[in-house]
């Protein structure tokens, strides 16, 4: 209202001369009605609206709450720097997006801006020309917590809906764990259904690499039993590359010998998040394939009916499957 504030008949400092003058009564202390409204604000605050929730990356504790509610698909995803980690997260984000993933559908994504971030580097060509690096290379805010993409799919044969909880970490997390055995970032390991062990292809298919990266595998395979105490979920071997060669049998049966010598085996889906001869093999190749083997796995063989041998006086129908 354009007046001096010393002046002002709701200031506090000036309630004790107000109350002198007799302009306003309501001021007195003895009165208990006009106490609240002693320093009150003189105008309403307006009312705001709320704001959208982030879409960043989700914590450990945003995850745990979501797998509260409903049931989420926690995948680990392990690998060496420039392996293609973050190549495959932004390839299923681009081909979900452009409904271009066999067999699924997009539902829902709490982290959208998260995804944007990694696949931004993929939208921006110059003059036709794709860039030398499709993906940055992943750092994180937090050294010790790793950060969660959410995304929910569709299925369209069955209708199944599926949440799906994918890190993005560094590979230097995954080269620490084999080398040091640092194990306190991998916690949410314990609760995956399925572990993605990234591969470079290129490095398979070279003879001064190949073995190094052979060798490797079988020392996270190690770590990983030890970390869960045996427990591993299913691992998946994901080898990416897949335009620049196939991989051949003979590299895929030494990978799943490294693997035998800890008791484990793995699937091996050979992917290409993006490809440099489209003609031949497109971008996204092997992503659908990867999510299938991630959602769906095949129950243990059981026994129908065992074969044992008669006995006298064994009443071995009332008695079947009573030790198990």
């Amino acid at each position: 209202m354009e007046r001096d504030p010393a002046t002002c008949e709701h200031r506090v400092g000036n309630a004790g001369s107000a109350t002198a003058s007799g302009s306003i009564s309501e001021a007195d202390p003895s009165n208990q009605t006009a106490l609240p409204a002693i320093g009150a604000p003189v105008l309403v605050s307006p009312t705001s609206t709320s704001s959208f929730p982030s879409s960043r990356t989700f914590g450990p504790d945003a995850i745990t709450k979501m797998m509260a509610s409903r049931y989420v698909t926690v995948i680990g995803i392990l690998g060496d720097p420039e392996s293609g980690k973050t190549a495959c997260l932004a390839s299923l984000y681009l081909m979900i997006s452009n409904a271009e993933l066999a067999r699924w559908k997009f539902a829902d994504s709490k982290t959208l801006m998260a995804f944007e971030d990694i696949a931004r580097g993929a939208r921006e060509w110059n003059a036709g020309n794709p860039p030398e690096q499709m993906t940055v290379h992943t750092e994180l805010s937090d050294e010790r917590r790793p950060g969660f993409l959410h995304m929910r799919l569709v299925h369209d044969l069955d209708g199944r809906r599926v949440d799906l909880a994918l890190p993005d970490l560094p590979g230097e997390w995954t080269t620490e764990l084999v080398g040091t055995s640092r194990a306190d970032r991998f916690e949410f390991l314990k609760a995956a259904d399925v572990i993605w062990v990234v591969l470079d292809g290129r490095a398979l298919e070279n003879k001064e690499r190949r073995q190094g990266v052979i060798s490797r595998v079988g020392q996270l395979a190690g770590r990983l039993g030890t970390m869960l105490a045996g427990k591993v979920p299913k691992l998946v071997l994901v080898i990416t590359h897949r335009d620049s060669g196939k991989p051949s049998v003979a590299i895929t049966a030494r990978l799943e010998a490294e693997l035998a010598k800890r008791g484990l085996t793995a699937t091996v889906v050979p992917v290409a998040p993006f490809s440099i001869d489209d003609e031949q093999i497109k971008a996204g190749f092997g992503i659908d394939e990867l999510i299938e083997a991630s959602t769906t796995g095949a129950p243990p063989p059981v026994e129908f009916w065992p074969r044992s041998d008669p006995m006298e006086g064994a009443r071995s129908y009332i008695g079947y499957r009573r030790d198990r």
